[in-house]
């Protein structure tokens, strides 16, 4: 591949093709960038139609299986924005050569923030409180009194990056904090099994992947383990709850609130989810400041043309897939 012909596609919504240091960076490196930013969700065709003729991808959660990866013969490296790779099926594109990349340590403080920033606002009802107002209410004391962080049983679920970095900050508020992951043998904090975090916990929020163990792991019968009137925030992946039992639960009273960043399926197809008052949503914004914008496209864009380039990255998650004939051209970009 020539350099002239050196394509990368851009999925990440938040890349900026008016930064100046990109932009010098892609055009040094002769590489011609398409943008076609992910907005919503994206059948395995589509994908397919909108990755043709390229050699790389800067890509946010568009569905990367098998069936799309053999149909992409001149794919060479997927840069994913994010540290999640439940979208990308990495033991395909490692047999197929695509090197997969991801941007560890641009996020995790930010998504770290943004769950303490939920579970505040369920608590503290916040958006109840806000919407009390704006009908030109004033009830200080009265049917949408709150309750608080400080002192509170959260259970963590998952102390990766994010998790760990989550309770840090708890620790701020001196609360009463225990986790659970079954891959952590040691911790600053206790570490429990599931159902006991559940059934101890004021607040549960998680920090745990997309695998198949975690896929539906907040079921109906969890939820139903939690402490009457617990809070439950989500800024991982939305598969890992059972969205019809979380309305059920928040209709009934079982649970007080929960706070959601991500869901099943984005924008979220639930409607009660955007119905019920004790719920806080936003739109997988967790990862996502004016800080972490920049860090991640850079993350993304020095590992792409670094593996185009032949050239090492820390970013890169299958290094065995540079074995593969797709990656001895020897006429790399740059």
């Amino acid at each position: 591949m020539s350099r002239s012909e050196a394509v990368c596609v851009v999925t990440w919504p938040a890349f900026d093709p008016a930064d100046e240091e990109i932009s010098s960076l892609l055009e040094t490196a002769g590489v011609q960038v398409r943008l076609r930013p992910n907005v919503g969700p994206r059948s395995g065709e589509e994908v397919v139609e909108m990755m043709a003729g390229a050699s790389a991808g800067i890509v946010s959660t568009d569905p990367f299986d098998r069936s799309v990866l053999e149909r992409l013969p001149e794919l060479r490296v997927l840069a994913r924005t994010g540290v999640g790779l439940d979208s990308i099926d990495l033991d395909a594109a490692t047999e197929l050569g695509v090197v997969v990349t991801r941007t560890v340590g641009a996020l995790e403080e930010a998504v770290a923030d943004h769950a303490l920033a939920l579970m505040l606002a369920a608590l503290r009802r916040v958006v109840e409180n806000d919407a009390v107002v704006r009908r030109g209410s004033w009830d200080r004391a009265g049917a949408f009194t709150s309750a608080g962080l400080h002192g509170a049983s959260v259970g963590v679920v998952g102390l990766g990056r994010i998790g760990s970095a989550v309770v840090r900050r708890l620790e701020g508020f001196e609360c009463e904090i225990v986790a659970f992951d079954p891959y952590v043998q040691e911790a600053s904090v206790p570490l429990v099994y599931l159902d006991e975090l559940l059934a101890r916990a004021d607040v549960v929020t998680l920090h745990a992947p997309l695998t198949p163990d975690t896929r539906g792991l907040i079921d109906a019968g969890r939820l139903a383990s939690m402490r009457p009137g617990a809070v439950l925030v989500n800024t991982s992946r939305g598969e890992l709850v059972d969205e019809a039992a979380l309305v059920e639960a928040l209709r009934s009273g079982r649970l007080r609130a929960a706070a959601l960043d991500v869901f099943v399926d984005e924008p979220p197809a639930t409607p009660a989810l955007l119905e019920l008052p004790n719920i806080v949503l936003s739109p997988h914004i967790a990862g996502i400041n004016e800080v972490t914008v920049r860090e991640v496209t850079r993350r993304a864009v020095g590992s792409m043309l670094d593996v185009l380039a032949g050239r090492p990255n820390p970013g890169i998650v299958n290094p065995e897939a540079l074995a593969h004939p797709r990656h001895a051209t020897g006429t790399e970009p740059g």
